[in-house]
C-alpha cells in the first residue's frame, strides 16, 4: 500500500493534530433542499437548493426574496439529482464569473458557467449561460456533484461512477472516461476548441488513451471534498457502497493517484480481478465500517476560522443517516460527536472561514465547539508533567480538576500509549518502554478540558 503511510506522514508531520468535539447553533431555516453554501469573497451567503434555484443570505440575516440564479426549469431534480454544485471564480469581484454542476433534464451532468447581472450584485444574468463541460450518465445515482477551486487556480471537479451499485461499468478505474473521477480544468485559458483548457501538469496530458481533464481516479461517488489552503492539501469523502465510508488527504501537487475503487473498498478489497496492484494505489487516511446505522459520508471542511482555536486544524465531516458528525484524530481514528440530530448533506464556510452545516430538511447551522462559553478554557496553567526531559517515569498532576485520558504521541501524530479513565488528581506513567525522542502528550480531564504539551523522553 505505497500511498498510506506518505499519507499519514503528510497528516501529522506539517502539525499535530487533536480533535475537538463540536455542537451546532442553528443560523437560519426555511430552505428547500439546501445542498451547499458557499460566499463570494464577501460577507454574504449563497445558498443552493437541489432544485435549482440559489438563494443569498444577507450579512444581517435576511434571505433575499428574489433567488440570485433559478435554473429550476432546464434541470433533472429528485434523488441524487439536480443543482449540485457551485463555485466563484477566484477574480470574481472583478469578472463576475461563477460556475455551477447539474444534472440535464435526461440526467447527463452540466457544467456550465453565469455571469453577475452588471446592474444588480444580487442577481445573475441568466441569458449568460457559457456551456463548460458535459458528460454522460448512464445512471441515476452517483453525481458526485462539487466544484472548488484549488490553491493553483484550476477548477476541480468532482464525479461519481456513474451508479448503478458496485460500479458494473468499472467506469472509475477506466481513465478514458470521465466518471469516477477528480477533474482539473483551466477555466482561464481555453483550448483545443472547448470553453476550457487543460493545465499543463495534469497526469495525463498527451497520453491518447486517456481523458486530460483527469486529476485523480478511482473514486465511487466523491460527494464532497475540500481544499485546505494552509497545508495546501485535498481532502475527499468518498461514500462507500456497502461496508465502509472513506476520507482521503493528499498534497495538492499529487496527480494521477488511483483510489481504488472497484478494486477496494476503502482499505477492503471488493473486487480485485484484473486489478492493479496494492501498491500503485493509494488508501484512505481514515474509515468507518457502516455499524450503528452510519452509512454515507458527508465531506466537510478543515477548520481554519479564529473564533474557536480548539478547532483550528480539525477535519470535520458527518455520516448523512446517524447525523453524527465527526472529527479526525491525531492517530488517524475518529472522534464523533452525536445527539446532533439532522440529514446532514454538506459542510460550507463563509469568507472568515467559519464553518456551516448544512440540513438536507432546510436548515442552516453553524459548527462550534461543543464546550459551551464565551471564552475558550483551558487546563495547561493547572498542569504540571515531571520530570521533563524524562527516561523512566513521568508523573502528571492536574489542580482543580481530575485527570481522566493521558494520549502520548509521537511527532508524526501516532499513538503510542493510552491511559483512560484515570478519575485522579495525579497519575505515573512508565516511559522505559519508550524509543527516546519529541513526543507530545495530550490531557483531557475529567469536565472535558484538554491541554498538549511536549514530552522528551531520553
Amino acid at each position: 500500500m505505497r500511498k498510506l503511510i506518505p499519507a499519514l506522514l503528510l497528516l501529522f508531520t506539517s502539525c499535530i493534530v487533536f480533535a475537538q468535539e463540536v455542537t451546532i447553533e442553528l443560523f437560519k431555516d426555511g430552505f428547500t433542499q439546501p445542498l451547499s453554501l458557499q460566499h463570494a469573497n464577501d460577507e454574504r451567503l449563497f445558498i443552493v437548493e437541489q432544485g435549482g434555484k440559489i438563494k443569498i443570505i444577507q450579512i444581517n440575516g435576511t434571505v433575499n426574496s428574489i433567488p440570485f440564479l433559478d435554473l429550476s426549469g432546464q434541470i433533472s431534480n429528485g434523488g441524487e439529482r439536480g443543482l449540485l454544485g457551485l463555485a466563484f471564480h477566484p477574480d470574481y469581484t472583478n469578472n463576475g464569473y461563477f460556475y455551477v454542476n447539474y444534472t440535464k433534464p435526461n440526467g447527463d451532468t452540466q457544467i456550465s458557467r453565469f455571469s453577475v447581472n452588471s446592474g444588480n450584485p444580487d442577481l445573475a444574468d441568466m441569458n449568460s449561460e457559457l456551456p463548460i463541460l458535459d458528460y454522460e450518465q448512464p445512471f441515476a445515482n452517483h453525481n458526485g456533484g462539487n466544484l472548488a477551486f484549488g490553491p493553483d487556480g484550476f477548477l476541480y471537479i468532482s464525479s461519481g461512477d456513474g451508479g448503478g451499485g458496485g460500479d458494473p461499468g468499472n467506469r472509475a478505474q477506466n481513465i478514458n472516461l470521465l466518471l469516477g473521477k477528480l477533474l482539473r480544468i483551466d477555466i482561464d485559458n481555453p483550448s483545443g476548441g472547448n470553453n476550457y483548457g487543460i493545465p499543463a501538469d495534469n497526469p495525463f496530458v498527451d497520453n491518447p488513451n486517456a481523458r486530460e481533464e483527469i486529476w485523480a481516479y478511482g473514486l465511487r461517488n466523491p460527494w464532497r471534498f475540500s481544499f485546505d489552503f494552509t497545508d495546501n492539501t485535498i481532502w475527499i469523502a468518498d461514500v462507500g457502497q456497502s461496508e465502509l465510508e472513506e476520507i482521503n488527504r493528499v498534497s495538492t501537487i499529487e496527480g494521477g493517484l488511483n483510489y481504488g475503487w472497484r478494486c477496494y473498498e476503502g482499505s477492503q478489497p471488493f473486487q480485485n480481478q484484473n486489478c492493479p496492484q496494492a501498491s500503485e494505489l493509494t488508501f484512505p487516511i481514515a474509515e468507518y465500517p457502516h455499524t450503528n446505522g452510519k452509512c454515507s459520508i458527508t465531506g466537510g471542511y478543515v477548520y481554519r476560522g479564529s473564533l474557536y482555536q480548539s478547532l483550528n486544524g480539525d477535519y470535520i465531516f458527518a455520516d448523512f443517516c446517524t447525523g453524527e458528525i465527526g472529527s479526525i484524530l491525531s492517530d488517524g481514528n475518529i472522534m464523533w460527536s452525536s445527539n446532533l440530530p439532522g440529514s446532514w448533506v454538506s459542510f460550507g464556510e463563509d469568507v472568515n472561514k467559519e464553518l456551516y452545516i448544512i440540513d438536507l430538511n432546510g436548515g442552516i447551522f453553524k459548527i462550534k465547539p461543543a464546550e459551551l462559553g464565551t471564552e475558550e478554557f483551558s487546563i495547561e496553567n493547572s498542569l504540571s508533567m515531571t520530570p521533563n526531559p524524562t527516561s523512566g517515569n513521568v508523573l502528571f498532576s492536574l489542580k482543580d480538576d481530575r485527570l481522566q485520558t493521558i494520549l502520548l504521541l509521537d511527532i508524526r501524530g501516532s499513538l503510542v500509549s493510552s491511559k483512560e479513565n484515570i478519575f485522579s488528581n495525579n497519575h505515573k506513567i512508565s516511559t522505559e518502554s519508550i524509543n527516546p525522542g519529541i513526543y507530545f502528550a495530550k490531557v483531557i480531564s475529567e469536565k472535558g478540558f484538554s491541554a498538549v504539551k511536549k514530552l522528551i523522553i531520553q
